[in-house]
């Protein structure tokens, strides 16, 4: 039993730490962990922490733990980190119209990155409302457009490229 406790705590680290996309590719890093494992094996290990998989911005997949956004949304929340290094982002464009910052997304990331915007209780922003790949941002009052943008730019890879109205 002990190897397997090892063997789980290894897995969650892989996870947490690379790209992992297949039980195979899985299976390999483990193997050069020192931990020789078949696919029923893995598959029921995987089962039993709860993974899944999600899109990349590659248009490939990778295993995520539920749970691991914990240490991120407390984070967030007191300010103290940025998401514009995460490859994951699926981030499209941002535009505005008024008091509304209108952010699209690649298909199913809206909801991930609203909640990201809502647990950092930033005070421009009030509140959103995503979408599956649109989110709506209400402003709060008297904050300009690039004010926004900036507060933005935590959640969100902005540069000069990318074209907000």
């Amino acid at each position: 039993m002990k190897n397997r406790k090892k063997r789980i705590e290894v897995i969650v680290d892989i996870i947490n730490n690379q790209c992992v996309g297949s039980q195979e590719e899985l299976a390999a890093l483990l193997d050069s962990a020192g931990y020789k494992v078949t696919q029923a094996t893995l598959s029921r290990d995987l089962k039993m922490l709860k993974t899944t998989k999600v899109p990349t911005d590659k248009g490939t997949y990778m295993y995520i733990l539920p749970d691991t956004n914990t240490i991120k949304d407390k984070l967030l929340a007191t300010g103290q980190t940025d998401l514009t290094n995460n490859h994951q982002s699926g981030f499209v464009s941002l535009k505005f119209s008024n008091n509304i910052a209108v952010i699209k997304t690649r298909n199913g990331y809206a909801p991930g990155i609203a909640y990201d915007i809502d647990i950092s209780n930033v005070e421009e922003i009030i509140g959103t409302i995503p979408g599956t790949d649109t989110i709506l941002a209400v402003l709060a009052e008297g904050v300009s457009h690039e004010r926004a943008r900036e507060v933005l730019s935590r959640f969100l890879p902005l540069n000069n490229k990318i074209p907000t109205y």
